[in-house]
């Protein structure tokens, strides 16, 4: 069970980027030279929005946190190999994290490349 302050922690972390996120996407709009929401500012704030999410879902889940500390130190190829098989034992955290991440491949599928 997490500690009530590695929890506190973490809701200030998600509490400062869903503000940030939140800025980012107010101001978007007074940037013209890309397509509505599809700056690097709101690639960033997306990004942070993605990072502290997956944050907050690994200091709950430590089974899936103890497994992703082990991947230190590998090559992409194992780490891309390991994670494909944790992850097929494990259909429920796989959809979670998928639907974390599904903001940030939305993003990317929407603007394409962005610097």
């Amino acid at each position: 069970m997490p500690s009530t302050r590695a929890v506190r922690r973490v809701s200030m972390f998600v509490s400062s980027s869903l503000a940030a996120t939140a800025a980012v996407i107010a101001l978007s709009p007074l940037a013209n030279a890309e397509p509505p929401n599809c700056t690097s500012a709101d690639l960033e704030g997306v990004r942070a929005g993605v990072d502290a999410s997956t944050s907050a879902y690994l200091f709950t889940h430590p089974d899936l946190n103890g497994f992703m500390s082990t991947l230190q130190g590998l090559s992409r190829e194992q780490v891309a190999d390991r994670t494909t098989a944790w992850l097929s034992d494990h259909p429920q955290e796989k959809a979670e994290m998928a639907g974390i991440r599904q903001p940030l491949l939305d993003l990317k599928n929407r603007c394409g490349a962005i610097s």
